[in-house]
């Protein structure tokens, strides 16, 4: 994967107001099996076409210059499916960090892995460490990996943590609010998603940021992930670089 480098050493994106590029773009990279399915070819290789288009992602949007591109790479239900697949994802992993990271680090991208890591397998989590810490001091965009990820799962946790910290005194219940919350998520310090993209025609975020989503602009593609390309992606931005963001209020047009 060639990536080209961005040495910006500050966030100079515009703001996401209409007719402004979103600063962080989540993508839900749905439709791997389906796509696989209608051509008559095992689920993996599904999944084998659906990195090839998750690398031209990453590199548009670092051409393109957003600031932050999360990716919904797999989810904490997703061990429910069959043993092979499964394993056959963990090997695609393996794969990228082994033959992209070093690309993706001399882009001057850092990587951020969001999810539960306690209950992976010594190697997985050897690897995510890897990629972190390898691009750690990078300044250019922010790859938010999400992996055995849950949005439920993720506010559990965050609730958990600030129980324990009243009951141990180090916090005062009525100064729980949504800030507090926020700052305990796995996405402490990144903004929420602008733009949150759907592949394959669902229309749902299946566990999925929902916390941080709560003003996101949505935009469902019909693509299946493994034929989603640039014009696609530029599709989904131009659909949110129309819109009109109001945040709950009132625009000067609406007064």
């Amino acid at each position: 994967m060639t990536v080209s480098p961005d040495r910006k050493s500050e966030d100079t994106a515009p703001d996401p107001a209409a007719g402004a590029l979103p600063r962080h773009v989540a993508l839900i990279m749905d439709g791997n099996g389906r796509w696989a399915t209608a051509r008559g070819l095992p689920r993996t290789e599904g999944h084998r076409h659906g990195l090839e288009a998750l690398r031209r992602t990453i590199r548009h949007a670092v051409k393109t210059g957003i600031r932050y591109l999360t990716i919904y790479s797999f989810s904490s239900e997703n061990w429910s499916r069959p043993q092979p697949e499964v394993s056959f994802l963990m090997g695609l992993l393996r794969r990228f960090v082994q033959r992209d990271l070093t690309e993706i680090h001399n882009a001057n991208v850092r990587i951020k892995v969001i999810g539960d890591r306690l209950t992976l397998e010594p190697g997985i989590r050897a690897l995510l460490v890897e990629a972190e810490e390898l691009t750690r001091n990078n300044t250019g965009m922010t790859l938010v990996v999400a992996f055995n990820y849950g949005s439920r799962d993720e506010i559990a946790r965050s609730v958990r943590q600030l129980a324990e910290e009243v009951a141990a005194g180090r916090l005062a219940p009525e100064d729980i609010d949504e800030d507090a919350i926020a700052s305990r998520l796995d996405t402490a310090g990144i903004p929420d998603p602008d733009l949150i993209i759907r592949t394959s025609g669902e229309l749902r975020l299946s566990n999925f940021l929902m916390w941080q989503a709560a003003y996101s602009e949505f935009h469902f593609s019909p693509v299946h992930w493994p034929d989603f390309d640039e014009a696609a992606f530029d599709l989904a931005l131009s659909d949110f670089m129309g819109r009109e963001r109001r945040f709950g209020g009132l625009t000067a047009k609406a007064l």
